[in-house]
């Protein structure tokens, strides 16, 4: 079963030594479960600051600068995974390193049969 791992934290709750460690500590998690064939795809995502975000109302695009809602922790990255079970999603969840400053959100992947199953190369 594929999971959407989403990783919310405050961003200015590690310090740059702080952040180079959980993203040494993170890489060293998705080799680990690229062993396993259960790595799929991750990365951290710029500061909230960077953000657009986009609605359309009444055929009309609005855009706007910045995170689709104001919260204390924001997204700043995604885990996608292929475990057998939840349990075995929210275990790995909780080795996240920013699980111990912020949260983690564990949810299954609806899967379409009608979308492509692999990115393509741009």
């Amino acid at each position: 079963m594929k999971y959407m791992l989403l990783v919310y934290g405050a961003e200015d709750s590690y310090t740059e030594a702080e952040r180079a460690a959980c993203m040494q500590e993170s890489a060293e998690l998705c080799h680990e479960l690229s062993e396993k064939g259960q790595y799929l795809l991750s990365s951290p995502l710029h500061p909230v600051s960077t953000a657009t975000s986009v609605r359309v109302r009444e055929g009309q695009r609005q855009v706007t600068d910045g995170p689709f809602a104001e919260t204390t922790e924001q997204l700043g990255g995604f885990y996608l995974i292929d475990v057998p079970t939840l349990d075995d999603a929210v275990a790995f969840a909780a080795r996240i390193p920013p699980a111990k400053k912020g949260t983690v959100e564990v949810r299954p992947v609806f899967e379409l049969e009608s979308l492509p199953t692999t990115p393509t190369e741009a």
